[in-house]
């Protein structure tokens, strides 16, 4: 989901400024709200975790360019699920950060870009999750329909966040039209594979009793909302 160098320069950077700073602030407000379930300790230990996950996912997982940007797999609604919101939305942050100022200075011009390109959609799922998920069920609970509707509005809004980028800096040009379709049918793989990954991994969380409880992990892994 990187957006390459050279799609938006110049004075447009200044609205990635602002939605960068937008998805700052709604993340403070997510982290207050965590601070209200469990310590801050906990908050920071499921920040850590998501951190050090998400720059292993940029860094280690497949990753290859694809028409204005690049396919990932971010596993944004796994941190969510496993973490919480807030953990999720600082330890992508801070991961992407990381590669930015350790492996990948080139790419720092575009990190507001690249952090409301993950973050927002991270925003719709936790709405949408406490849209379709029933107080009484525990993520470890849930149907692979519900899955692949988190999965889905992540990964979508990564799509549409990415194709703004592009239209915004190049416009509405054949060859940039026809990059953003690559690029987004490509993705779209990622949403066949990801509710499934969601699965396993809360399969597993279920099997691992001494989690419940636990400040590794959201509350509500385990217990009703």
């Amino acid at each position: 989901m990187h957006i390459e160098p050279g799609i938006v320069t110049g004075a447009k950077l200044a609205l990635s400024y602002a939605t960068a700073a937008g998805a700052g602030a709604y993340t403070l407000k997510l982290a207050a709200d965590a601070l209200r379930q469990k310590s801050v300790g906990s908050l920071a230990l499921r920040s850590l975790a998501t951190t050090a996950l998400a720059f292993t996912f940029f860094e280690v997982l497949p990753h290859y360019p694809v028409g204005v940007s690049e396919v990932h797999f971010i596993l944004g609604s796994t941190l969510f699920l496993i973490f919480g919101a807030a953990p999720a939305a600082i330890g992508l942050a801070l991961g992407l950060l990381l590669q930015g100022l350790l492996l990948a200075p080139f790419d720092l011009p575009q990190y507001g870009m690249n952090v409301t390109t993950l973050l927002v959609p991270l925003f719709a799922v936790k709405m949408l999750a406490d849209r379709i998920i029933p107080p009484a069920t525990a993520y470890v609970d849930l149907s692979y329909r519900q899955t692949l509707a988190l999965s889905t509005a992540y990964q979508g809004g990564v799509i549409l966040w990415v194709a703004f980028w592009a239209l915004y800096g190049n416009g509405f040009a054949t060859d940039n039209l026809s990059a953003i379709a690559t690029f987004g049918a490509a993705y779209a793989v990622v949403i066949l594979i990801e509710p499934l990954a969601d699965l396993a991994v809360l399969a597993i969380a279920k099997s691992l009793h001494g989690l419940k409880g636990s400040d590794f992990v959201t509350p509500r892994l385990h217990h009703a909302g």
